[in-house]
């Protein structure tokens, strides 16, 4: 069996290999839906669009899920402060995220101009707001929220939805939704052809460019804030109390690497469009760069504190048992495997474009 300290970091790491699966998966329908009112000037050419991620949208999703179910059981004290004070905000990104099923369905229902296009705004929505929302939370993280534990670590929380929607916050939001949106367009040049592919296509330089100037923003607005250290030494397997420790306000050690690699990836998956299964690639690079970059600046904080700083959660004082943790990293072990293979056969069975031609073939799409 491993050591606690190993267990943990290899919990770390998985959280964050959950977090860039649903970013890049689910990343790329949210932004195709982003996408929708411009890339589909026709009822046919937005059936195009849907049918792109029609089939993939719903196994995306699951990761949002699994990621949720693992972070109740190997970081409960995360999942309790987290889902408990971000909760207006998570209803409002479920609720959009409910949209895109009936969407979906319901869109075809009636064959009327305006039945279609109501529901294709709640598809727009329901690409947005998750993406936005995201990216709000990450701005939070580097700031910390107000909450707390008392003497029996029962959670004092202060987190409301206006305080969320700070200047900052709505920043990294948007570096978010720059990023997915980027993300969709080269789904799109990959996946669709005709005129969806030409917009999506033409539209990548200047996502790329509106995500690169955020980004770069959103860094140097960051390196003038103060974040949080751990003042001392904390133990690495010690038992799970946030209380145990002292955190102290100092500068974030920022790598310039990873967000230098990020926009890289942006840069050379726009001079790849050309090529669109490359340039998809590198969109998705760039995705798995930003969020590197987010987790290796943040760590070992998981949720800081900014009203109690001490009670700051971190990868060693937020986790399940010891035993707990080793369990589920024998359950995914020999689950993960199987999972990722079964979505590499999905994708390789509905492989291949999807244009106006093969819809007239299957009529039935949605």
């Amino acid at each position: 069996m491993m050591d606690y300290e190993t267990l943990r970091l290899v919990w770390w790491a998985l959280l964050g290999v959950l977090l860039i699966g649903f970013a890049v998966l689910d990343g790329y329908d949210l932004g195709t839906a982003a996408l929708l009112p411009y890339v589909g000037r026709t009822e046919m050419e937005r059936r195009v669009a849907i049918n792109s991620i029609g089939p993939f949208w719903e196994g995306n999703q699951v990761w949002f899920i699994t990621g949720g179910g693992a972070t109740f059981a190997a970081w409960p004290a995360l999942y309790a402060a987290s889902f408990s004070g971000f909760y207006l905000a998570m209803f409002l990104v479920l609720a959009t995220l409910i949209l895109r099923p009936v969407g979906f369905k319901f869109r075809s229902k009636i064959d009327d101009a305006r039945w279609r296009a109501f529901w294709d705004w709640c598809l727009f929505a329901g690409g947005i707001v998750p993406a936005l929302v995201f990216g709000v939370a990450f701005g939070n993280l580097f700031q910390g929220v107000p909450f707390s534990f008392d003497d029996t670590l029962r959670l004092q929380s202060d987190i409301t939805l206006p305080g969320l929607l700070n200047p900052f916050a709505l920043l990294v939001g948007l570096v978010s939704l720059a990023m997915t949106v980027l993300h969709g367009a080269a789904w799109l040049n990959y996946k669709t052809r005709g005129p969806v592919q030409v917009r999506a296509r033409a539209a990548m330089p200047w996502l790329a460019g509106l995500f690169a100037v955020l980004f770069v923003l959103a860094g140097f607005w960051l390196a003038q804030k103060s974040g949080y250290r751990i003042e001392g030494v904390q133990p690495h397997d010690g038992p799970s109390n946030p209380l145990l420790k002292q955190v102290a306000r100092a500068p974030w050690q920022l790598s310039w690497l990873a967000p230098g690699v990020a926009l890289a990836f942006a840069a050379l998956g726009v001079a790849l469009r050309a090529r669109p299964l490359a340039a998809f690639l590198c969109t998705a690079l760039t995705i798995i760069a930003t969020i590197a970059a987010a987790g290796l600046t943040l760590f070992p904080f998981l949720l800081p504190s900014s009203t109690v700083p001490d009670a700051s959660l971190t990868v060693w004082d937020a986790s399940s048992s010891k035993l707990t943790l080793a369990v589920m990293l024998g359950v995914t072990a020999l689950l993960l495997p199987i999972i990722v293979a079964y979505t590499a056969w999905v994708y390789r069975v509905l492989r291949g474009p999807v244009s106006e031609d093969s819809l007239k073939t299957d009529s039935h799409s949605y």
